[in-house]
């Protein structure tokens, strides 16, 4: 795993570095101060995940981003912003299609979830093909999101919010019904199994019985859980079954 972390504050690198190597010490980390620099690391190694300052002192960590989309072998790597401004994720998650960001100060707990997460997932976004469906979520009101639909887990909806687990991250959202998010994504192995939960019966691990008329869908490497109705068992089982 090689990681990259484009900060120039010093101090904040050398904290960040600190806070990914207390998970795997075996985590290549480079880093740099500039785009220029930056640039010259990802050209000659191969790298999993991007920590990129937004704002650094004589180039945009923006800029940077975009560049190294440009790149094929880069197009759907893990970019993660590192910020004090949120007034600019929402070009972030636009032009560059980030897939998080870290505000500063960093939260020890946030950086270490965040990584060990794209650390189990991360693989599944790198070779994702350029034709690849997905769905735009705003997230927050002038930031959307464009989410991949095979990297779906499940989708909750409860009294008008929305969270979608997705291999990368649950993103939020309000104002949605699970008949609207379900007719959005219109995917045939996106369907629903609980009248408050979807689920992408491809990413299915394991269901397990709760009582008689209820239900656990488990997913590989996630720690939350989706709900089987007895009502959609039936449909669920024989999908699960043909995908298996």
């Amino acid at each position: 795993m090689n990681v990259i972390i484009v900060e120039d504050d010093k101090i904040q690198s050398a904290n960040l570095k600190k806070m990914i190597q207390q998970i795997d010490n075996g985590i290549n980390i480079y880093e740099s101060d500039d785009m220029g620099d930056a640039l010259k690391i990802a050209n000659e190694y191969n790298i999993d995940i991007f920590y990129i300052d937004i704002s650094l002192k004589n180039s945009s960590g923006l800029d940077f981003a975009i560049e190294i989309r440009k790149t094929p072998k880069y197009e759907f790597s893990l970019v993660i912003f590192l910020t004090t401004h949120l007034e600019y994720i929402s070009k972030a998650f636009k032009e560059v299609h980030c897939y998080d960001y870290i505000l500063k100060p960093y939260d020890i707990a946030d950086v270490m979830n965040m990584t060990k997460r794209y650390i189990l997932n991360g693989t599944n976004v790198k070779e994702a093909p350029v034709d690849k469906r997905h769905v735009i979520f705003e997230i927050t009101k002038g930031i959307n999101v464009k989410i991949y639909v095979d990297e779906i887990m499940f989708v909750e909806v409860s009294l008008g919010v929305c969270m979608v687990h997705t291999v990368n991250g649950v993103y939020k959202t309000s104002k949605s019904t699970l008949k609207g998010v379900l007719k959005r994504i219109n995917c045939s192995n996106i369907i629903q199994c609980h009248k408050s939960f979807i689920v992408n019966v491809k990413q299915i691990k394991k269901i397990q019985n709760i009582d008689n008329k209820l239900s656990e869908i488990h997913f590989e490497n996630y720690d939350k859980n989706a709900l089987l109705g007895y009502k959609y068992k039936k449909t669920i089982m024989e999908q699960f079954q043909q995908c298996g």
